[in-house]
């Protein structure tokens, strides 16, 4: 099976992956994601702590995980190749 050559910026898979990359190693990404389990916990209160409200949270951090496990492998496997092509 042929290669594909990339051009400069690569594919939008490429490109979209390493924007997300970066953006969620900011600060502003840590923000945010303190305010999520902030307002979580303050409408805890108001759902009366229900199997609802913890299934929200749960299924949130689940779909996350899932996700950024492929960008860290993503960032490690381009590291490792940039190691290796020294």
């Amino acid at each position: 099976m042929a290669r594909r050559r990339q051009t400069g910026g690569g594919t939008w898979l490429e490109r979209s992956a390493r924007a997300v990359t970066v953006w969620t190693g900011s600060s502003q990404a840590f923000a945010g994601a303190v305010g999520v389990v902030i307002v979580w916990v303050l409408l805890g209160p108001v759902f009366h702590f229900s199997d609802t409200w913890q299934l929200v949270i749960n299924t949130g951090t689940t779909i996350v995980t899932f996700l950024m496990v492929f960008l860290i492998q993503r960032a490690q496997n381009k590291d490792s190749l940039a190691i290796h092509l020294k």
